[in-house]
């Protein structure tokens, strides 16, 4: 239901995981103009008007798509507060590990290929989706000392 603030803080979550799909995510400069992107296909090479992708990264593609499916299907399910709880603390977990992924490839990243890190607005996203799930929960646990209480009164 719309009406209830976890459902807002489900689809935040979905859509901020969905703005991980298109462009790169970190964004990393080499020597000789030489830059590596990492986004939702892989990490790619691009140098001199040439992109070349190096390394696919499945992990971080598979996260990101099960975050986006399970912020979607507990919208859905407003009427199972329990399954939506559990659903907002999986969704934390898998996001704590796309952070772990994206910290692992990045050291990786800067140790072999001797590369610097250009910071970008996009580098933001992987820490707002655990807080939003967060949000999300905490508006779930509210609904049920609300329901709580409320069958107290009868």
């Amino acid at each position: 239901m719309i009406q209830r603030i976890q459902t807002l803080w489900f689809l935040v979550t979905a859509l901020s995981s969905g703005l991980l799909i298109p462009g790169s995510l970190l964004h990393f400069s080499g020597e000789k103009g030489t830059e590596y992107l990492v986004g939702f296909s892989g990490l790619i090479k691009s140098e001199a008007g040439s992109q070349d992708l190096v390394t696919r990264l499945y992990p971080m593609a598979i996260i990101v798509l099960i975050i986006i499916a399970l912020s979607l299907i507990s919208i859905f399910l407003f009427k199972k507060r329990t399954i939506q709880k559990i659903l907002a603390i999986v969704i934390i977990l898998l996001s704590c590990i796309l952070i772990i992924t994206l910290a692992y490839s990045s050291y990786k990243l800067i140790s072999d290929f001797n590369v610097e890190v250009v910071p970008a607005v996009k580098m933001a996203i992987p820490i707002i989706i655990p807080l939003t799930a967060y949000l999300a929960y905490r508006g779930i646990s509210r609904d049920e000392d609300l329901v709580k209480s409320y069958d107290r009164l009868r």
